[in-house]
């Protein structure tokens, strides 16, 4: 047995939340560790060992991490520093196995949460929140500077959790919890931009290696390349393991996402992506077609207005990422972009979308400005709720 002396853990204040189809860590900014209270290495390491990477098990047994895209997230809220905003909202991206956190964009299943966790913790006035009713919670999402406004149901005073919304890809139902993306169109800076970094709709994409492809790059919720399932080899209903077992195809995807990347002016050379995991994503979409869910669930082709399957952290995702379901929304109420010719084509306000865990809803009002296209406001329901309170411990050195 060593003699060496080693420092205790320490305790922080954290709760542990479903929000939508993810997981993650929440934390109020001014219960962290001061030296993790400003951006930086102090902060990125707390998160990392909280999560318990980097992991080359790549299982994140020694944090609270689930070893998915979905479950290696973290959150910070604070009070806002907005005007007329409630709660400053900055989402961290842990990877599995590399050291980093990757703070490029947001994560729109989480921010289901956000709302409810600021009422519960104290960052909501409390002469803002009714005895009975909704409270409409303004969200300053400091990774892209973007407004988003949260519907939290309130009952005796409190956030309302349980109810008999359902989600596909989350096993049980609860409250619903209705989420709005203002002008969710974004640059690299999050100060507004072009919603198509190109000028176009449609681009040929030529990835050296691989071959040429049409794609719909859009920056709407998140960064995102679409491209059209057949032009991979896919129908647009494969479930996780189709995509995930073949190690071929997920270092082909992050081939053709590292080059959309340099398209889109996010990166200036194609190897910069490997430190850019979490955008942009990159999904790929099909006209509607039948199939079994990975809950065994049939989803019936006339159900839904077109198929898409997106990846996120590498892997392909069980569900679908809420930011890219705000860019599927919008792309589809934009006519001639991949994702409304799968759907279909021509003026759309809301489509409803095959994953593979089922379908999901969204809605985007889209316009011509100027010969720009923008969005007003892209809007889904989501859901969330606590599922543990109290400290996460981490070694203090």
């Amino acid at each position: 047995m060593s003699n060496k002396l080693f420092p205790p853990q320490i305790k922080v204040a954290a709760t542990y939340m479903r929000g939508g189809t993810s997981k993650g860590v929440f934390f109020r900014l001014h219960d962290l560790p001061e030296a993790a209270q400003v951006p930086g290495p102090a902060r990125d390491a707390l998160l990392l060992r909280v999560i318990g990477s980097p992991d080359p098990y790549g299982k994140q047994i020694d944090g609270m991490g689930g070893a998915t895209s979905s479950t290696s997230k973290t959150v910070i809220l604070s009070k806002s520093s907005q005007a007329d905003h409630d709660v400053d909202y900055l989402f961290g991206q842990v990877s599995i196995d590399k050291p980093f956190v990757d703070w490029s964009g947001n994560c729109g299943n989480l921010t289901a949460a956000v709302g409810a966790f600021a009422i519960s913790n104290g960052l909501i006035d409390a002469d803002r929140i009714p005895q009975n009713g909704i409270c409409t919670v303004r969200i300053w999402q400091a990774n892209i500077g973007k407004t988003i406004i949260a519907h939290v149901p309130i009952t005796d005073g409190m956030v309302q959790e349980t109810g008999d919304f359902e989600l596909d890809g989350v096993t049980f139902p609860a409250a619903e919890v209705q989420i709005e993306f203002m002008n969710p169109a974004a640059d690299e800076d999050g100060d507004g931009g072009s919603m198509f970094p190109t000028g176009n709709l449609v681009d040929v994409l030529e990835v050296p290696g691989i071959g040429s492809f049409n794609a719909t790059m859009i920056n709407a919720g998140i960064p995102t390349i679409f491209i059209n399932a057949e032009d991979l080899g896919y129908t647009g209903t494969e479930l996780q393991d189709d995509i995930n077992s073949d190690n071929a195809a997920l270092a082909k995807f992050e081939t053709i996402r590292a080059y959309g990347a340099l398209h889109m002016g996010l990166i200036k050379h194609v190897d910069e992506a490997a430190s850019r995991q979490h955008t942009p994503k990159i999904a790929f979409v099909a006209k509607p077609k039948s199939y079994v869910s990975s809950s065994g669930k049939t989803v019936a082709a006339e159900e839904i207005d077109l198929l898409v399957r997106a990846l996120s952290m590498g892997k392909l995702h069980h569900a679908m990422m809420g930011t890219a379901a705000v860019a599927i929304g919008t792309a589809a109420a934009i006519p001639g972009t991949l994702v409304n010719l799968a759907a279909g084509g021509g003026e759309k306000e809301a489509v409803r979308f095959g994953h593979p865990s089922g379908t999901l809803r969204v809605g985007a009002q889209a316009m011509q400005v100027n010969g720009e296209w923008t969005v007003v406001k892209a809007i889904m329901s989501r859901s969330a709720r606590v599922l543990m309170e109290g400290f996460v411990r981490v070694p203090s050195a």
